[in-house]
């Protein structure tokens, strides 16, 4: 663990504070600086076996295939704490009203705010569960209560929490009832996830027309393409074979030459082009459905893997079938 800690200490102190406080957000049990370490230490190992990969093969400059490599093994993981994140304000924002609900009755039972809170936290409520013993024993040893309750917000990334946790603090300094607005927050919390689920399946029809569109009908339309260009190469090239030469063509009104249109040329574009589309459609896609663009990284795979393959089998397809016809 010390090679990873010394491995980060060229690292900006903003870039390890920014991951520090993305672990804290996150459900990963590790030390900020060991995990941050480990990722800098693995990913420059796997670039440089990349590298040399890429160099024996003549793919590329091992340049190239180094930093390439490192920066996308870096995206990886950076994606991976982030997914963390987003489930952890998943779970929590799931059970919150009924924590509040919980916490509610229990006031109304006549316990105190901070034993309310802390019989609040059943383990059916997962990562709230865990804060919400935490600001209890804090409490019960002396700790502010504000204090204890503010410091969740730097745990937990969710902005119904946070406010949630504003409403508790200011009615607990205003004397309010809070067992009434934990109630009432309970109830709005669930409507508001019955108006996302209401949205999401309204603009469900639009996900699925950019699915369709980037999985099935582009790899679709480049398969033809390239089969279109093979037909017409070869076509090309047997009329140009065909035709008089010489001072023969010299006062026709037209000349064939042949063409210079590599398909393997095609098929690299079309491979490409399909890549960046389902990077991109996945991405349109988790703004839609979620309001969050990383979240649209989940459905990329699916979309790579079917985008590519189709295009892959369609034009085999199509060479085995109308290939063997037309003799390309």
């Amino acid at each position: 663990m010390a090679y990873y800690t010394f491995a980060i200490r060229f690292l900006p102190k903003k870039v390890r504070q920014n991951f520090k406080q993305m672990i804290d957000y996150s459900s990963i049990q590790a030390e900020a600086d060991d995990f941050l370490g480990f990722i800098v230490t693995f990913g420059f190992i796997f670039s440089c076996i990349s590298a040399y990969i890429t160099y024996a093969l003549e793919l590329t400059h091992p340049i190239i295939g180094f930093m390439g490599s490192f920066l996308a093994l870096e995206f990886f993981f950076y994606l991976f704490v982030s997914f963390s994140i987003d489930s952890k304000t998943k779970a929590v924002e799931e059970a919150l009203p009924d924590a509040l609900q919980l916490m509610s009755s229990n006031i109304r039972a006549g316990l105190t705010t901070d034993k309310a809170l802390l019989l609040a936290a059943r383990p059916e409520f997962g990562p709230l569960s865990d804060e919400l013993r935490r600001v209890g024993r804090e409490t019960m040893t002396g700790r502010n209560f504000a204090y204890a309750l503010m410091k969740t917000t730097k745990r937990i990334k969710s902005e119904n929490l946070n406010r949630t946790i504003d409403l508790i603090i200011n009615s607990l300094k205003s004397g309010g009832k809070l067992a009434d607005l934990l109630d009432q927050t309970a109830n709005d919390l669930r409507d508001q996830e019955m108006i996302k689920k209401e949205i999401s399946a309204g603009v469900l029809m639009y996900v699925i027309f950019i699915f369709v569109a980037i999985a099935l009908g582009a790899p679709l339309l480049f398969a033809m393409s390239s089969f279109l260009v093979k037909l017409l190469t070869k076509n090309m090239a047997m009329i140009s074979e065909g035709m008089p030469s010489g001072e023969a063509m010299a006062g026709a009104p037209i000349s064939l030459t042949t063409t210079s249109l590599d398909p393997g040329f095609i098929n690299s574009f079309s491979i490409i082009s399909l890549v960046v589309t389902s990077l991109f459609g996945s991405i349109i896609m988790g703004l839609i459905l979620k309001g969050d663009n990383k979240s649209g990284f989940k459905y990329l795979p699916a979309l790579l893997i079917i985008a590519v393959g189709l295009f892959l089998l369609g034009s085999y397809a199509m060479d085995t079938i109308f290939g063997g016809m037309m003799d390309i």
